[in-house]
C-alpha cells in the first residue's frame, strides 16, 4: 500500500458513559442479551440504584491483564478459562462494575463490586462494547468479506477500490488501515479480533473520519459473537471448503456460521462458481436481502470473461452489470482474478463507477503475505499465506513455471482441524516436484507428529520421502534447505505463514517475518 506511515492502533475513545446510559444502549441492540439493569443487580454496594445507575464507566474489558481504572469488566466462560474466578483481581485492577453469568452465591469469592449477570457474557459482550462505541456501525458502511480462502485478498482489493471515492479503513488479518495510514497491528493470529476490539477499532475509524470499512469476517468471529452487534451494509462470500472443524464440528456449522453474513447484511455478493453459491443466496434471499453475484459462471452480474496471465500480471475480461471492459491485475494466480471481481461488485454496490474500478485494479500494490514475491530471479521466492489443501493446490497451479522445478516449503498447525493434514501432504506432492514439510505454530502438539501425518499424506500419493519430500522441524532451517536446493528459473513457495508476525511452539512464542527469513536465507545462499 502506498505511504509507510505508521499511526497508534487506539485514539484516546470516545470518552465515559453513566452505566445506565450504556447498559439501555446495549439493550437496544440486544434484548436477549442484555436484561434490564435493575433485575441484572445480584449483589452491589453502590449506596443506591440511582447512584449505581450514574456510575460512570471508562471502557468495557473482558481482559483483566487490560482494563483500566472505571472499565466494566465481563467474565466470559471459555473452552479453557473461566473468567468468574478472575473477578477479584479485576476488581484490584480497577474495574468499577463486574458482569457474569453466575448468580452471585454461586461465586468462590464474594464480589467487593457491584455484580450484574446477564444470561451469557459471551453473547452480552459485543452489544456493551458497541454501546460504549455508541454504535460505530449504525454510523459507518461496514462491508464484511468472508469464506475460506481469499478474504484478505478481497478485503485488500476492496479497500484498494473505495479509496478511490471515500475514506475508508480496514481491519484485516495482514494489517488494519485508516486510509492509507497503516496502525499498529493486533497481537495473535486471530482473523477477528475479540468483539471489544471490533467495537473500539470501529468507533476509531469513525472517529478518524472514515465512511466506509471493509472487515474481514471469519466463522469464528461469527460463532463467538465477536461480530454480534456489527450493522453491516454489504456482505461478500468468496468460497467454502473443508476448514476449521475443530470448532465448528461439521462442515455444515461452518457453512451456517459463514452465511451469517449474506443475512445479516442488507446486499449479500455471493461467488457464483462455487459449489455452495445456491446456498448463501437462498439464505441471503430467506432474510430478504438483495443479492448480487461474481464470477466466470454465466449469468453473473460482474462475470470473469478470457483470462491471461504473464509474470506478475493478470489480465482478464470483466462485465461489470452489463458493462464490458478489460482489467489487468498486478498479481499472479488466476484465482484472484475471482477475488478482484468480488471486491468490485461490492465497490459498484457502493457507488463507485464501474469504469473507474477496472482501471485502479492496475495499480492496486498487492497484499502482505499473499503471493508476495521476494524474488524474480535467477530463482523465483514467494511467500503465500496458503494453509489448506485447496488454497495450496491453487498456489502451486498459479506459480508453477514450465520446464522449471517447484519446491515449496509447508506445514500444519497445531491444536487445529488435524484432517487437513494429510490433504495438505496430497497436494503438495501432487503439485510440486518437491515438497519440505515444516512447522507451523505447532504450540503444544509434537512437531514431529504433525510432520508425521503430513509425510503420509503425500506417501498415499506417490511420495517418497527423501526423494520427494523432506521433513524438516524447524522452519528457518526449512526455508534455507528449499533456497539452498533451487536452480536457476526454480520457483520456491513458502506457504503458510504469509503475514504472520509470530511462530508458536510449545512454551514459546518467536518473532517471525516469512519474507525477511526468506531474505535472509537467499543472501546466505549468496543469491
Amino acid at each position: 500500500m502506498p505511504g509507510n506511515e505508521r499511526a497508534p492502533l487506539w485514539d484516546a475513545g470516545p470518552g465515559p458513559l453513566p452505566l445506565g446510559d450504556l447498559w439501555r444502549a446495549a439493550a437496544a441492540t440486544g434484548p436477549a442479551a442484555i436484561p434490564p439493569l435493575a433485575s441484572a443487580i445480584q449483589t452491589g454496594l453502590a449506596i443506591s440504584f440511582e447512584g449505581l445507575d450514574a456510575t460512570r464507566i471508562t471502557a468495557v474489558a473482558q481482559d483483566h491483564r487490560a482494563l483500566r481504572p472505571g472499565a466494566l469488566f465481563v467474565a466470559r466462560r471459555g473452552a479453557k478459562f473461566d473468567a468468574h474466578s478472575l473477578l477479584p483481581e479485576a476488581a484490584r485492577a480497577g474495574a468499577a462494575v463486574l458482569v457474569g453469568e453466575l448468580d452471585a452465591n454461586e461465586l468462590a469469592t464474594a464480589p467487593a463490586l457491584p455484580y450484574l449477570r446477564v444470561p451469557d457474557t459471551r453473547a452480552a459482550l459485543p452489544h456493551l462494547a458497541a454501546a460504549f462505541e455508541r454504535h460505530p456501525s449504525s454510523r459507518i458502511r461496514v462491508l464484511g468479506v468472508t469464506g475460506t480462502d481469499g478474504k484478505t485478498t478481497t478485503s485488500y482489493l476492496l479497500h484498494w477500490l473505495l479509496l478511490a471515492a471515500s475514506e475508508a479503513a480496514l481491519l484485516s488479518t495482514a494489517g488494519i488501515r485508516l486510509g492509507h495510514v497503516e496502525l499498529e497491528p493486533l497481537s495473535g493470529h486471530f482473523t477477528t479480533p475479540e468483539a471489544t476490539e471490533v467495537q473500539a477499532l470501529l468507533g476509531r475509524f469513525l472517529r478518524g473520519g472514515a465512511s466506509h470499512v471493509v472487515l474481514e469476517s471469519s466463522s469464528h468471529g461469527f460463532s463467538l459473537h465477536r461480530l454480534d452487534a456489527v450493522e453491516y451494509a454489504v456482505g461478500v462470500f468468496t468460497n467454502l471448503t473443508p476448514e476449521h472443524l475443530d470448532h465448528h464440528g461439521t462442515l455444515a456449522e461452518y457453512r451456517d456460521a459463514k452465511a451469517t453474513l449474506v443475512r445479516r447484511a442488507a446486499t449479500a455478493i455471493v461467488n457464483l462458481d462455487d459449489e455452495h453459491s445456491a446456498y448463501f443466496l437462498a439464505a441471503a434471499r430467506a432474510a430478504g436481502r438483495r443479492t448480487v453475484t461474481f464470477g466466470s459462471a454465466a449469468g453473473a452480474d460482474v462475470r470473469i470473461g478470457r483470462l491471461t496471465s504473464s509474470p506478475g500480471r493478470l489480465e482478464f475480461e470483466l462485465e461489470v452489470f452489463g458493462e464490458r471492459m478489460t482489467a489487468r491485475l498486478p498479481m499472479v494466480g488466476a484465482f484472484n482474478a475471482a477475488n478482484a471481481a468480488g471486491a468490485v461488485a461490492a465497490a459498484v454496490v457502493e457507488g463507485v463507477r464501474p469504469a473507474a474500478l477496472v482501471a485502479r485494479l492496475a495499480t492496486f500494490p498487492g497484499v502482505p503475505g499473499r503471493m508476495q514475491v521476494v524474488q524474480a530471479e535467477p530463482a523465483t521466492v514467494i511467500v503465500d499465506f496458503a494453509h489448506t489443501a485447496p488454497a495450496l493446490a491453487k498456489a502451486l497451479a498459479a506459480v508453477r513455471r514450465d520446464g522449471h522445478r517447484l519446491i515449496v516449503v509447508v506445514g500444519a498447525a497445531g491444536e487445529r482441524d488435524p484432517g487437513k493434514r494429510a490433504p495438505i501432504g496430497r497436494e503438495a506432492r501432487l503439485g510440486a516436484d518437491l515438497a519440505v514439510f515444516t512447522e507451523e505454530d505447532s504450540r503444544t502438539e509434537s512437531t514431529a507428529t504433525i510432520l508425521a501425518e503430513i509425510g503420509a499424506g503425500a506417501t498415499a500419493a506417490g511420495g517418497r520421502e527423501g526423494v520427494d519430500y523432506v521433513l524438516e522441524p524447524d522452519r528457518r532451517a526449512a526455508i534455507r534447505r528449499a533456497v539452498q536446493l533451487a536452480r536457476p528459473g526454480d520457483v520456491v513457495l513458502l506457504a503458510g505463514k504469509g503475514h504472520e508476525r509470530t511462530l508458536e511452539r510449545s512454551g514459546e512464542t518467536l518473532a517471525w517475518d516469512e519474507a525477511s527469513e526468506a531474505r535472509a536465507a537467499l543472501a546466505g545462499a549468496g543469491a
